[in-house]
């Protein structure tokens, strides 16, 4: 018995009350395991419908509860090494950092299922990248959305993954992004500290929550702005991540009522005639992580790596100095 990708829906009947969520689960969706659907609700894929994430396979559901159960795609088979070119701005045996173009996906997925970052890494670094990952994500350990540009960290050994991987759940590390808002925020520089949590209708898009999220923190400033004084048409804006949720910066930004430009998921189109077409029509998400600091793992050195914007979203940015 098989089960289709995708939201599946779950009602709890009399008969179910105080079970187990992953008890009850299993139950109504028999094609899938007891331990699956337990692997399932550890990774924030089962919800009351419409509301808050469930975490805890042991929590009793009750008569009446409506539960909303994601089931990814199935994983693609295993990478194989792909010459593809990186730009490494730095390597040793313990890790390497590169500067990402927008355009590469970090790991292949359904939809995806090469050349990827993890096969131009596998074809450059051999069987030297840390196992932690699996097998389809071999020394990564952090992650850049397709369309996003810049700064990363891999790592070469298991040790080095552990360490990096610590350094990023302590949030001991600076990244910085830049992004290209349509207006500006209200304030020159400020905080948004508000939780990040799937959205409550679809669930493949992230969204501040009230409740049911994860603390979330972007320290932000603007550096330039585009158009009129008083009613900017874009601005460029730097973000410091306080913390490391999904998407946090687009998410961020669109909550301060300044989406990136050319976000498919969070922006919108610009309704200002005056908006230049490159604007309007800019075909990602413009988007950079430009700065990343963090403490070598074996050296104890201070490392900071800075990479300017690539072509296209400079080329943008440039364009809009003329704006009036």
């Amino acid at each position: 018995m098989t089960i289709n990708a995708g939201r599946h829906f779950v009602t709890i009947d009399e008969s179910a009350a105080g079970e187990r969520l992953d008890r009850a689960l299993a139950a109504a969706l028999p094609a899938l395991t007891r331990s699956r659907v337990k692997a399932l609700i550890e990774g924030r894929r089962v919800a009351l419908a419409g509301g808050q994430t469930i975490e805890e396979p042991s929590r009793k559901v009750k008569t009446g509860e409506r539960f909303e159960v994601d089931i990814p795609e199935p994983e693609p088979a295993e990478p194989i090494p792909q010459s593809l070119a990186l730009d490494i701005l730095y390597e040793d045996g313990d890790l390497l950092v590169l500067n990402k173009p927008a355009g590469m996906v970090v790991h292949p997925a359904p939809g995806n299922p090469d050349s990827t970052l993890v096969n131009a890494l596998l074809a450059h670094c051999g069987d030297s990248l840390s196992g932690i990952g699996g097998v389809r994500r071999p020394g990564i350990v952090h992650r850049l959305d397709k369309d996003t540009s810049g700064v990363m960290v891999v790592a070469k050994n298991d040790r080095t993954h552990v360490a990096l991987s610590k350094l990023f759940a302590a949030h001991d590390l600076t990244r910085i992004y830049q992004a290209l808002v349509w207006g500006a925020p209200k304030a020159d520089r400020g905080r948004v500290e508000a939780a990040i949590g799937r959205h409550p209708v679809d669930r493949k898009r992230m969204a501040v929550r009230r409740s049911g999220g994860r603390h979330a923190i972007t320290d932000y400033w603007i550096e330039k702005r585009f158009g009129p004084p008083l009613q900017p048409l874009a601005s460029l804006v730097g973000a410091r991540l306080g913390t490391g949720r999904t998407h946090q910066v687009r998410v961020h930004l669109a909550h301060l009522g300044c989406p990136v430009v050319g976000d498919p998921v969070y922006g919108r189109k610009s309704r200002n005639a005056k908006a230049p077409a490159a604007l309007v029509d800019f075909a990602r998400q413009a988007l950079h992580a430009a700065v990343l600091e963090f403490r070598h793992p074996t050296t104890g050195k201070e490392m900071r790596f800075a990479t300017e914007l690539p072509q296209d979203f400079s080329k943008l940015v440039q364009s809009l100095n003329s704006v009036k």
